[in-house]
């Protein structure tokens, strides 16, 4: 039977250098209050320590003292981290770049995947996820850090069947689960209608008790048995060991508003005028540009950075109802927020679970996909997840990327802090360029292969401010400028390699540099 028991009695339950499973995404859901104590009770006498934690997305809010695993910073408490993205926990994210925690990154759909696989008594997942990225073992094999490649560790291995590559990732074994819920009936069955968004709990908790581990849920508030409608228990009793009540103020539902917000689970609608417009400027110009290529009827993904505003154009075009928007959190439909609370959104049409998402997205569901780069090669090469020496992680970039035939990758064409670009009487004027060339000779890592969208077809342009390249058998070809650019000056003089230049070279639409509304149409054909 589910035991009562208070964080401090839960946590000590968890053994020194146990695998321990998180649950969470980003910005919210994660079983802080157990995550505090397990900080509190290290920095006290040291234990539980040692600890592997395997965690789909690392939680956290960007603060050195903050939510999420940013609460077991202590040194020595994580010895290693299995993970997608460690970028809002900064103490944690250090430590992985500094070779104190090993790391071992995956791609974010894979989690629910083996989470599946354990709870089914399976040995692992067979995917074509990760061919030819830094997961691919022709590459890096996952490990991201010396500490990972140096621990002899096999994350995963490339297993050709009758005669095509795919890559095997085995279960990692986890032997205590700390999940998050909302309520918990006096039997221990565990809701989750009031979370931000529907990580792998389910399948975490199932991962973990089939294998014969602990299960402990956080949740909000205890009821009476029998009164949980059966169509809301996400987590069945038989699954759960122990349930805590989290402490006052230490189970909010976003890092960012701590108070519960309906409208981000679908319980309420609120009028979509809300939503302000995008300042014009650089941001605005590449949402535009990319919101051009938008397909009437197509389900999409919008992806971090830039490509998070094309859901803010197209609702001042008016054309936000003419596809369908997700968000691999499982949001379909609505208007994603972005910042801290990306990966959620106002007026969902559904929420589905993160598992069940990747599920459509491995399987060619997607229509478009709309992602950032930070830096981009002459083999159309993308990498998002290690650059500049750092760590970030692929997040679901991986996953999303590789089996949507239509990708437009968009940013600003270089970076810098000096950068002073504007956008002034319908035409850039570059005053004083961004000094970090993001179109590079060789990607740090690979977390896009060029090699592999031309293999499979894929149609791939890359947007930015001053002009649009696709793609092509040969490599990246300039097929628009902006008006003000001077194609040597601005765009060649500013890449490591030399594009091609479309024979039709021409002008980016003028409309996309003005002030007033665009009157943008979608594309017809799919």
């Amino acid at each position: 039977m589910t035991k009562f028991i208070s964080t401090e009695e839960a946590v000590r339950l968890i053994p020194d250098g146990a695998a321990v499973g998180v649950g969470g995404f980003c910005g919210f859901g994660a079983p802080d209050s157990l995550l505090i104590e397990m900080g509190r009770q290290y920095a006290r006498c040291g234990h539980p320590g040692g600890l592997t934690i395997v965690t789909p997305a690392s939680a956290g809010d960007g603060n050195e003292d903050g939510w999420g695993l940013s609460a077991l910073r202590g040194e020595g408490q994580i010895r290693a981290l299995y993970s997608s993205v460690v970028k809002l926990p900064p103490a944690i994210n250090r430590a992985v770049n500094e070779n104190r925690i090993a790391g071992y990154f995956l791609p974010l759909g894979l989690f629910g995947q083996l989470f599946r696989a354990a709870a089914g008594g399976e040995p692992g997942v067979l995917t074509h996820v990760g061919l030819g990225t830094f997961c691919d073992p022709r590459q890096e094999a996952c490990l991201m850090n010396d500490l990972a490649r140096n621990s002899g560790a096999e994350v995963v291995r490339l297993m050709p069947i009758d005669g095509k590559d795919y890559l095997f990732y085995p279960v990692i074994p986890i032997e205590v689960a700390l999940i998050r819920g909302t309520y918990a009936d006096e039997d221990g069955n565990i809701s989750r209608e009031r979370e931000a968004v529907l990580s792998e709990e389910t399948e975490l908790a199932g991962a973990v008790h089939n294998r014969g581990g602990i299960v402990i849920a956080e949740v909000e508030q205890i009821v009476k048995r029998g009164t949980l409608d059966p169509r809301k228990v996400a987590i069945h009793k038989r699954c759960v060991d122990y349930v805590v009540l989290s402490k006052p103020g230490e189970h909010p539902h976003t890092y960012t508003v701590p108070e519960y917000r309906p409208e981000l689970v679908g319980e309420i609608k609120v009028p979509l005028t809300n939503v302000a417009p995008m300042k014009m400027g650089l941001r605005k110009v590449v949402a535009r540009r990319a919101a051009m290529e938008l397909r009437k009827g197509a389900l999409v993904n919008l992806g971090l950075g830039i490509s998070d505003g094309i859901s803010v154009v197209a609702n001042e075009e008016g054309v936000a109802d003419q596809f369908t928007m997700t968000i691999e959190t499982g949001l379909i439909g609505g208007v994603p927020l972005t910042g801290l609370d990306l990966g959620i959104g106002i007026d969902p049409e559904a929420r589905y679970r993160m598992a069940d998402i990747f599920d459509l997205y491995n399987g060619g569901g997607l229509d478009q996909a709309f992602l950032s780069g930070a830096e981009i090669d002459r083999f159309g090469n993308v990498n998002v997840s290690r650059f500049n020496g750092k760590v970030a992680g692929p997040g679901g970039f991986i996953n999303i990327a590789q089996n949507a035939p239509r990708v437009c990758f968009s940013g600003i064409f270089t970076a810098g802090k000096e950068q002073d670009i504007r956008v002034e009487d319908g035409r850039l004027n570059i005053v004083r360029d961004g000094d970090i060339v993001k179109y590079v000779r060789q990607v740090d890592q690979i977390t896009f292969s060029g090699k592999y969208a031309a293999e499979t077809g894929k149609e791939v342009l890359f947007i930015s401010e001053r002009c649009v390249m696709k793609l092509t058998g040969e490599g990246l070809m300039v097929t628009e400028i902006a008006p003000g650019v001077d194609l040597k000056r601005h765009i060649l003089d500013k890449m490591e390699f030399e594009p091609l230049i479309s024979p039709s070279l021409k002008l980016m639409d003028a409309r996309i540099f003005k002030d007033e509304p665009m009157g943008l149409v979608l594309k017809e054909e799919m």
